[in-house]
Parts: structure tokens; C-alpha cells; sequence
């Protein structure tokens, strides 16, 4: 069972970083660091930063199979350097 989510100032979270690391492995804990209020970052569990690694990982694979079988079916591929203007690079 993992703690509820808290928040931390930055000048907090310096004093306490090894308590802050110990939660988030044993207890599970989120542990959003703030300066001002503001977020950020975030303390996460290792397994729940890997977990969310993988997902990305499995949606960029799926999106590159989707982009293939759509060059298969015909459709034209956008030239990088138009790709480059459309995003602004």
C-alpha cells in the first residue's frame, strides 16, 4: 500500500532527500518538490518511473507500426525537412 502524495520545498526535500528516497522505495510515496509552490518534480518509486517508461516506450512502437502500415497503404511520407517547418525547427 503506497502513502498519499505530498509536497515538499525544495529546501526541504535537500535536508530530508535520503527520508524522501526511503518513502518512495519501502512506502511508495509521490513526493512533489516545490519551489513557491510551484512543482517541479517529483520523487517517484523506481518501478512506477520504469512502468511509465514502458508505456511510452509501447505507444512509440505503436505509433511507428501505424505510421508503417499507413507508408504500406499508400500514403505519402512527410519529407523531414517539412516535418522540420511544421514544428518549428
Amino acid at each position: 500500500m503506497s502513502e498519499p502524495a505530498a509536497e515538499l520545498p525544495i529546501s526541504d526535500a535537500r535536508d530530508s532527500l535520503a527520508d524522501v528516497v526511503s518513502r518512495a522505495h519501502y512506502a511508495g510515496r509521490i513526493t512533489y518538490v516545490t519551489r513557491r509552490g510551484q512543482r517541479l518534480a517529483a520523487i517517484v518509486p523506481a518501478e512506477l518511473a520504469e512502468a511509465i517508461e514502458r508505456a511510452e516506450d509501447a505507444a512509440d512502437v505503436a505509433a511507428a507500426r501505424e505510421a508503417l502500415a499507413r507508408i504500406d497503404d499508400g500514403d505519402t511520407p512527410i519529407p523531414l525537412t517539412e516535418l522540420r517547418g511544421e514544428l518549428g525547427l
